[in-house]
């Protein structure tokens, strides 16, 4: 494959990751119950704050390890243990957040009945492209597993 779509992709990635931080630090400074609060207050004084922020862990583990399969992709490494150790690390970080957005949507729901269909629509959103994105790392870490042994048992039969 080109080096230059996989670099552009590459690009896209790490765009992603920076509007997730930007989106993470600045949105609660104009959420409507925090317009007039302290900075202290706002991110020291949230516990649903705190959770988000460690909920993103394993979107931004994800983002990572998708740079990372684009730089294997870029150097014809695609057919190697690296790359499916990369998809099965994107699988497993997009099951965490759906496991992170169900808790949170339920402690939502469970605070806060006013936050009902908003917390809800964000939850079926959020929760089905992450099942998505689960569903093809899965496929795909499958494919390029068969893939390999399939290599693997010509290389011995050679």
């Amino acid at each position: 494959m080109k080096r230059s779509p996989t670099i552009f992709l590459q690009i896209v990635v790490v765009l992603i990751g920076i509007a997730g931080l930007a989106v993470l630090l600045g949105e609660p400074r104009i959420e409507g119950r925090n317009a007039h609060a302290t900075n202290f207050e706002i991110y020291f004084k949230d516990p649903f704050l705190a959770y988000a922020y460690i909920a993103s862990i394993p979107f931004f583990a994800a983002l990572y390890q998708a740079f990372k399969l684009l730089g294997y992709i870029g150097r014809n490494e695609v057919f190697t243990q690296r790359s499916v150790r990369a998809l099965r690390i994107i699988k497993y970080c997009a099951m965490a957040t759906v496991g992170f957005i169900i808790v949170g949507v339920a402690g939502l729901l469970l605070n806060d009945p006013e936050e009902k269909p908003p917390a809800i629509f964000m939850g079926i959103i959020t929760t089905f492209a992450s099942s998505v994105i689960a569903a093809a790392a899965a496929v795909f870490e499958r494919l390029l597993q068969s893939a390999l042994d399939i290599k693997s048992e010509n290389d011995l039969t050679i």
